[in-house]
């Protein structure tokens, strides 16, 4: 499983692991949790990185309709995964 580290402005890096990704709308997608086995959790993240920048920028996609829209193409891509949402 590919390990990444977020660099957030300000804060101290964080590492994820990607479970998986998908290009939807235009956009690219990843699933990322925060533990490698077991149960974790785990966050959408939207890349919003212009055309030739040297590095990413991703950020949690919260939108309810975007969540949707997403949770079942990882849900296929992962067939042996189940996504819950977390009531805030």
């Amino acid at each position: 499983m590919e390990k990444i580290i977020f660099k957030p402005e300000g804060a101290d890096p964080v590492e994820f692991f990607v479970l998986e990704q998908t290009r939807l709308g235009g956009h690219n997608y990843i699933l990322v949790t925060d533990f490698e086995e077991g149960d974790g959790e785990a966050l959408i993240l939207k890349d919003m990185s212009e055309e030739g920048e040297e590095e990413s920028r991703y950020v949690i996609v919260s939108d309810d309709d975007e969540l949707d829209a997403l949770a079942p193409v990882f849900e296929d891509l992962l067939d042996d995964i189940a996504l819950e949402r977390e009531e805030e």
